[in-house]
């Protein structure tokens, strides 16, 4: 049986993963793929492509495609999530701040340097046309549960995150949402280590015909709605919308797009040059 590695966040996305975990279908191949957690999110899990602690992993699109074209020597393999995340930009409870255009110049709480909150708090700061170069500032909180701690206390003036998983915070009234920030592309792709890709294609070949057969059919799954509210604590209208909001992919991401991705992050000078297509993809 040949074990596989695999990270992705503890979120809603990737419930299908753990269906198809439970169900066995994995092992039914011959194939042990082990899930792994990772509330630290893209940030995190490029970390651990690079160092060979995962395979595989679930995660954000901007993320993945700047640190293949920084060096980490994997592969997108597949679109999972085809539509945008949509970002909340959250501020304390009790904060003065009532607008994003606000929060100019303010401390900005992300995960890590190359995470999604990273790269998206640029985002947000050209959409709404600020310099890049000193009205942005960060404090490196890790995690969602630090983000509370920041905005809480008062390190941190605001931060963002996909905005169905921050819901119960800011309906607990610790965090307040000032605004939305989607992403310009589809959210989440699968990569794969370059190492382990080219000595296991056919796996991840496998492993992918497996989440696909769920995900083309998820809304469809009995109770899907009621399953998601339990096991994530969210409130069921807000599943309701977040599913009728999110489409899965079963295609891997064109040229097109990744061209997007890395000409957006040259110009928010995020990423220094752009790769080849080839050099960030791979069809299996």
């Amino acid at each position: 049986m040949t074990t596989v590695k695999i990270g992705g966040v503890p979120e809603h996305f990737n419930l299908a993963w753990y269906l198809t975990l439970k169900n066995g279908e994995y092992k039914k191949e011959n194939i042990n793929l082990r899930w792994e957690d990772y509330p630290g999110g893209t940030g995190a899990m490029n970390e651990a492509l690079r160092t060979g602690e995962i395979d595989m992993a679930v995660i954000l699109t901007e993320g993945i495609v700047k640190d293949i074209a920084e060096g980490n020597p994997s592969k997108v393999v597949q679109v999972f999530v085809e539509t945008p995340l949509i970002w909340g930009v959250h501020v304390a409870a009790g904060s003065e701040f009532k607008s994003i255009e606000e929060l100019k110049g303010k401390r900005c709480a992300i995960s890590r340097y190359g995470s999604g909150s990273h790269l998206m708090a640029y985002i947000n700061a050209e959409n709404h046309n600020w310099d890049l170069d000193t009205d942005l500032n960060f404090n490196v909180i890790q995690d969602l549960d630090g983000a509370v701690n920041a905005l809480s206390n008062g390190d941190a003036d605001y931060f963002m995150w996909e905005k169905f998983m921050t819901k119960p915070i800011v309906d607990s009234g610790v965090f307040r949402r000032i605004g939305h920030c989607p992403t310009p592309w589809p959210c989440f792709v699968i990569a794969v280590r370059n190492e382990f890709l080219e000595t296991h294609e056919n796996i991840v070949k496998i492993i992918l015909e497996i989440i696909n057969n769920t995900t083309i059919d998820f809304k469809e799954i009995p109770s899907i709605d009621k399953m998601i509210a339990n096991r994530y604590e969210l409130q069921l209208d807000d599943v309701q919308e977040w599913l009728s909001l999110t489409e899965w992919s079963q295609s891997n991401v064109d040229k097109a797009t990744i061209n997007k991705v890395q000409q957006k992050l040259i110009k928010l000078d995020i990423l220094s040059e752009q790769r080849p297509y080839h050099d960030i993809v791979k069809n299996v």
